[in-house]
């Protein structure tokens, strides 16, 4: 019987030795044990393997008796560990989803000292749902401070990869990150600035098939793109959804900034910008080049805004457009009207 108790350690060990599953292991322990009562059941009285393994049967069936009880006993307190578990966690108090963890207080404590946040501002950010349309210029530094000011819920999408021209001005990308999709590289970006933060990438390019039901899903959308396009897709969508749009643009030394917000009395981005302007009169970055430090400015003028719409501080820049010439070191405010009979948003704060 020593010899047969051996071999099962030793099957055990080795099992575990060679990383082999514990459901393994107990399967070769259980073949070992049918195989004794086998030898038991089939050899006569007196056979050598008889005498190796014990002689008689009558221990095995009692060992396998304590151990088949052992089990159902294991079973049965699992069942009513878990039945435990189930009830406690139905009486548990529903969790505020606002609610901070340790640690994000001392994180955000710079935020809830201004009067025009404080804790109750920081709050809804937490609890917000924001998404950002493109992963580039001006996405990277609006993702980075959005991530860092606690915006709960963060979207970002993007269908292109970090290539090596974007590093001038993309700051959210590395260099270890080239070849990397950009929504990917934002995301390890952003997760590294704020564990405390949730972000959701969607490698592709938006399209009007799914804007709608992707917008459902967010507050407030920011479009940092850099094709008329998808900036008149993504507008057409955020007047459907009734969400505000914090848009930004660049062009070689200038930038601007603008919330296009038709429900909350301004125009819509269509309004200002109603058709696509001619070929050659607004190239894009790669074609007349742009100051690498610019988005950075530009962007995060738009996550200022968005923060500002979010928790409701000061007056959002809506029915305005911020003009900033780096150049020149110059800022200027229009103001900018609903267009009557726009076919995106009908001017109807007009």
């Amino acid at each position: 019987m020593l010899l047969v108790l051996s071999l099962g350690v030793l099957i055990w060990g080795f099992g575990r030795l060679v990383g082999a599953s514990r459901e393994a292991r107990l399967y070769m322990l259980a073949l070992l044990y049918v195989g004794v009562l086998v030898v038991h059941v089939v050899l006569p009285f007196g056979h050598p393997m008889r005498l190796a393994t014990g002689e008689s049967a009558a221990p095995w069936l009692i060992l396998g008796a304590m151990v088949l009880l052992g089990l159902i006993y294991a079973r049965g307190v699992r069942k009513l560990k878990q039945r435990a578990e189930v009830k406690e966690a139905d009486e548990a108090p529903i969790q505020d989803p606002g609610a901070f963890r340790p640690g994000e207080l001392d994180r955000y404590a710079r935020h809830i000292v201004l009067r025009e946040l404080g804790g109750p501002g920081q709050k809804r950010l937490k609890q917000s749902r924001v998404l950002v349309v493109g992963a580039g210029g001006l996405g990277s530094p609006a993702l980075l401070y959005l991530a860092a000011a606690g915006v709960g819920t963060i979207g970002v999408i993007d269908d292109d990869t970090v290539d090596s021209g974007n590093l001038q001005r993309q700051v959210i990308h590395t260099d270890a990150r080239i070849g990397t999709p950009k929504v990917f590289s934002a995301q390890a970006a952003m997760e590294a600035l704020n564990p405390y933060v949730t972000v959701r990438p969607y490698k592709r390019r938006l399209d009007a098939a799914t804007a709608a039901a992707l917008l459902e899903e967010y507050d407030v959308v920011l479009d940092g793109t850099d094709n008329f396009d998808t900036r008149y897709l993504v507008n057409a969508a955020c007047v459907a959804a009734g969400k505000p749009l914090v848009s930004g643009a660049l062009s070689q030394w200038e930038g601007q900034v603008s919330v296009f917000h038709p429900e909350g009395g301004g125009p819509c981005y269509r309004c200002i910008f109603p058709e696509e302007p001619a070929a050659g009169l607004a190239p894009s970055c790669a074609v007349a080049g742009v100051l690498g430090p610019l988005p950075g400015v530009v962007g995060s003028m738009m996550a200022v805004e968005c923060v500002k719409l979010i928790a409701g501080a000061g007056q959002p820049l809506i029915g305005e457009m911020l003009i900033y010439d780096a150049l020149w070191g110059e800022t200027r405010k229009i103001g900018l009207k609903p267009a009557p009979g726009c076919p995106d948003c009908g001017g109807r704060a007009a």
